[in-house]
């Protein structure tokens, strides 16, 4: 059932054959960063049919001094979300807002963990405390509307879920579906 943060895609730097960062390593021969992507590949294959328990065994194979890679560890967060392993996938956004603060995966994920664990105010309260980026993003907006409608708060939930929708209308869509939202969307224009 799809409820809030639409998946957002791995941020795969500016070589589309080797995951951001792979290829400047120095003394990283070219053999350990085609395994590195084919763990990944791997483990992105799994995901998508569903199978997050192989998906995880191949980010297990990942070389030790690899498995901080930045892909590897937003890959484990998606996997770990699909998986429904909510206290696991925000140990893994804290660690992300730590190592790359600037990032806007480890608020957005970390806040829908939270509300996932019935958190929801403190879900409000960590996307709200995100990287300016965020302000780009509707899925930001998207998802503060959902926590308003959740703590009882339709106007402000139907204000952030207009914003969303004028940045892209993919979200009008999705909220139709979305149970979190089914006391406000009637209400929406």
């Amino acid at each position: 059932m799809l409820k809030c943060t639409p998946a957002i895609p791995l941020s795969n730097g500016k070589n589309p054959d080797l995951p951001a960062g792979v290829a400047r390593r120095p003394g990283m021969l070219l053999a350990s960063a085609i395994a590195l992507q084919h763990y990944i590949s791997a483990a992105q294959g799994y995901l998508e049919l569903g199978m997050t328990d192989e998906a995880l065994a191949e980010l297990g194979r990942v070389p030790e001094e690899d498995r901080a890679h930045e892909d590897v560890e937003q890959l484990r967060v998606y996997i770990l979300m699909r998986a429904r392993r909510w206290d696991e996938a925000l140990e893994f956004c804290e660690t992300l807002r730590g190592k790359h603060p600037e990032f806007g995966l480890g608020y957005i994920h970390g806040a829908f963990c939270l509300h996932e664990l019935g958190r929801t105010a403190e879900a409000m309260a960590l996307l709200q405390e995100g990287p300016a980026a965020l302000l780009r993003e509707p899925v930001y907006f998207y998802n503060l509307g959902c926590y308003h409608a959740v703590l009882g708060n339709p106007e402000e939930a139907q204000n952030y879920l207009q914003m969303s929708f004028n940045m892209d209308e993919k979200f009008r869509e999705i909220a139709r579906y979305d149970p979190d939202l089914e006391g406000v969307i009637g209400k929406l224009a």
